[in-house]
């Protein structure tokens, strides 16, 4: 059983079989489901969720967890972070982002409310599509410090592009003034995606 748990490959084809099996579950009980519009906005909406739990997960992974507790690393230990550990976390973050904000706007789309959204509503009265829209404009904006500002600081600062040692600092503090922000429009981000599937 350890041999199990100790393969993450292993863990993730399971949790994925599982999955499956309580889809079919699911679908036989119910009598089947068709394959219509509502079927593909609760499957992208699937998505949706599962990146965007990877994406939240590793942005505040990073900020309660990694950079307050860089200080307390010796410089011996330090590449462990800088060279592994980090670069595999942001590959992580910054495809998650991504895939957020792509299936959002697919859930967004097949749901009819894509444009509604992304003008907040405006000449249709405040209600879910101001509430929705101003979620999707924050996280499009997250999404836009991950990619525009914070991967190409952090590249600098792991040493992954070439960089002075004098804009290595100036590229961190750009990066954690980025992930800050992010982490700042979080939580009113996800209020919003709640509030407008469940208050309106």
């Amino acid at each position: 059983m350890s041999n199990f748990f100790s393969s993450l490959s292993k863990v993730v084809h399971a949790s994925l079989w599982l999955t499956i099996i309580l889809f079919l579950i699911l679908y036989f009980v119910n009598g089947g489901f068709t394959l219509d519009i509502l079927f593909w906005s609760w499957l992208f909406r699937y998505f949706h969720v599962i990146s965007g739990v990877m994406w939240i997960g590793l942005l505040w992974y990073f900020n309660f967890v990694q950079v307050p507790n860089m200080s307390k690393i010796t410089d011996e230990q330090k590449p462990a972070i800088t060279k592994v550990i980090a670069p595999a976390a942001l590959f992580w973050f910054r495809w998650a982002a991504l895939a957020t904000i792509v299936t959002g706007l697919i859930v967004a789309y097949l749901n009819g409310y894509v444009h509604q959204a992304m003008t907040l509503g405006i000449g249709t009265g405040w209600g879910q599509h101001s509430i929705i829209g101003i979620g999707m404009w924050l996280g499009i904006i997250m999404a836009f410090n991950v990619w525009f500002i914070i991967w190409p600081n952090q590249k600098k600062v792991l040493g992954i592009v070439e960089a002075s040692d004098e804009d290595k600092p100036i590229a961190a503090k750009k990066a954690l003034i980025a992930s800050r922000t992010n982490t700042l429009l979080s939580l009113p981000m996800l209020l919003t995606m709640v509030a407008a599937q469940n208050l309106y």
